[in-house]
């Protein structure tokens, strides 16, 4: 397996897709069942989108916080229901293992909605330098491990729209769940003593 890939090669590879559930929460009412749904889980995928800023000055507060399992990816709309308290209290608990990648960035974002100390948090970046792969980008070690590509075509378009496109819902699922599977793969490789880079 390669430890670098370059962008061309990356759009030769078949687009991947989420085939898992897709659920959008929108209303307080329902993020303590989700929440409760996620605790289940003994890791979980993370993200967050945040509507793009195009004039000078201009900045968005997280408008998606994506958490992903691995059949079932959640899509919390924190520009309607903003940051509730048992979604503060899962990203703060350490005993909740998160997958994240580029994780600071988002930690800060989600900081300007309420205050948070996250903790249980595995930062991809530095993990995967651990298996030889010199990627720092989701779509690239993607691609190298799974010889698939995730598309970034709804990255720039309007998080905080009345209600999410199916593209935008598949674009926010794949990005947290692609952290979740890139994090399984590379600790069962461990397990198998498998070396992933040749």
């Amino acid at each position: 397996m390669q430890a670098t890939i370059t962008k061309e090669e990356v759009k030769l590879l078949p687009i991947e897709h989420f085939s898992g559930s897709i659920i959008i929460i929108d209303d307080l009412n329902q993020v303590q069942a989700a929440v409760d749904n996620l605790r289940q889980a003994k890791v979980i995928g993370f993200d967050t989108e945040t509507r793009p800023a195009f004039k000078q000055g201009e900045t968005h507060k997280v408008a998606l916080l994506q958490l992903a399992t691995t059949d079932t990816c959640y899509l919390f709309r924190l520009s309607v229901i903003g940051l509730p308290l048992p979604l503060v209290q899962l990203l703060q608990d350490p005993a909740v293992k998160k997958i994240a990648l580029s994780s600071q960035d988002d930690f800060l974002a989600l900081k300007r909605r309420h205050p948070l100390r996250p903790e249980g948090f595995i930062e991809l970046q530095h993990m995967v330098k651990n298996y030889g792969i010199q990627e720092l980008s989701l779509q690239k070690i993607y691609a190298i491990l799974f010889s698939k590509h995730i598309s970034k075509t709804q990255r720039l378009s309007n998080w905080e729209a009345s209600s999410l496109t199916a593209a935008q819902r598949s674009y926010a699922a794949i990005d947290a769940w692609a952290t979740l599977r890139i994090y399984l793969h590379l600790t069962s490789s461990d397990a198998n003593n498998t070396s992933l880079v040749s």
